[in-house]
């Protein structure tokens, strides 16, 4: 459990740069965004499996769900 837990935190922090460097959030701003996210929380899923992947796929799926909020708000 201590190994999935130090992945997540791991991943939490490559998700959020990555929002910072490509999407221009401010770091604070990243952080929030994954740690209230749908996929944060299929990261937590030990079932998911998610949090055994690379940084670049789970970002992939954090990235569909923005968009996703992101067109319901345009609306």
């Amino acid at each position: 459990m201590i190994k999935m837990q130090y992945m997540n935190e791991c991943m939490v922090r490559d998700l959020a740069s990555r929002l910072v460097i490509e999407k221009g959030f401010s770091l604070e701003d990243a952080i929030v965004t994954v740690f209230n996210s749908m996929t944060y929380k299929k990261l937590c899923d030990p079932k998911s499996g998610l949090y055994f992947q690379s940084p670049v796929y789970v970002y992939w799926f954090l990235e569909q769900e923005l968009n996703e909020k992101n067109k319901e708000h345009s609306k």
